[in-house]
């Protein structure tokens, strides 16, 4: 402001002041705008949605996670850098076709068992091998996404099996953070709801799973939590007595790990409104983000 005893500047000065002070007031301007843009800083974007393509039995690895908008998990739960997690997909597509070599019975600790089996199927024939082929590839796309390395057990990629002490051999050599095996039960209609099995203490043969047991339980654990709060679906009505969680010490893929692991029954297929959901492509992508958000939590704490 003047206060009369300095005379006015010229006009050719007077303009030069307005210009920088107009400059002054946009570059300002643009930078509130900068400061104020979504994913700068502030609040992280909320995982949620679904996507897919509709239901059906399509080919296993439809709509295999492509299409996934809603957020990212490892930026919710922790990043997975670092972290390695094996996906074992139950059974395999072919292993109808090879009924002598899935016959085949090898030492799992405790006992002798089929090398593998063909799995089970909706009443309309989806194939559990199919249905975990699909979802397991979805929660490659999202655990990776999340920084995690992401090592199959099979990818639909063999003539058969690979037999259930190969598998747990594989989660082994990968020295995985956590490994899992995709199920989908075959027991009586009316029976529902998902339910994960935890290892046993086995020292037998083989078999020492002394140091994996407790690890393994939080591990279920979280997955239980995750993958009910994200499907919406129930814990199990005929298995753990509503916990969702069973111990079992006769499963190969368990007995013989040496790295957490839990095996996951994500439904009964012989049940219609389960299978309702097991055939449903929306409902496998949410599948494959709470088995996604259950892991991630277990290696972030």
């Amino acid at each position: 402001m003047s206060n009369g005893s300095t005379p006015p500047a010229p006009r050719r000065l007077r303009g030069t002041v307005l210009v920088v002070v107009a400059a002054v007031a946009v570059v300002g301007l643009g930078g509130w705008l900068v400061w104020r843009s979504p994913g700068s800083g502030g609040e992280p974007p909320r995982a949620g949605g679904i996507s897919g393509h509709g239901s059906g039995h399509g080919p296993a690895g439809e709509d295999g996670g492509h299409g996934s908008r809603g957020g990212d998990p490892g930026k919710h739960h922790g990043s997975l850098k670092g972290k390695v997690v094996v996906i074992d997909p139950g059974h395999n597509p072919h292993n109808r076709d090879h009924g002598r070599e899935i016959a085949r019975q090898v030492d799992i600790g405790n006992d002798r068992k089929e090398c593998d089996t063909t799995g089970t199927s909706t009443d309309d024939g989806y194939a559990e091998a199919s249905f975990t082929l699909d979802v397991a590839r979805r929660a490659r796309t999202l655990l990776q996404k999340a920084g995690a390395k992401v090592v199959f057990t099979q990818d639909g990629d063999r003539p058969y099996g690979p037999c259930v002490d190969k598998r747990a051999a594989i989660g082994n050599t990968a020295h995985a953070d956590a490994a899992l095996s995709l199920h989908a039960d075959g027991s009586g209609a009316g029976n529902r709801g998902f339910h994960v099995i935890l290892p046993a203490r086995v020292t037998a043969g083989p078999a020492d799973t002394a140091a994996i047991v407790a690890p393994s339980r939080r591990l279920g654990e979280r997955l239980a939590d995750r993958f009910h709060a994200v499907t919406g679906s129930a814990r199990s009505n005929y298995i753990g007595e509503g916990t969702g969680l069973d111990v079992r010490s006769d499963l190969g893929g368990l007995n013989l790990s040496t790295v957490p692991k839990v095996f996951l029954e994500c439904g009964n297929m012989r049940d219609p409104k389960d299978a309702a959901q097991l055939t449903d492509s929306q409902w496998r992508q949410k599948a494959a983000r709470g088995i996604t958000e259950g892991i991630t939590d277990f290696l972030a704490h």
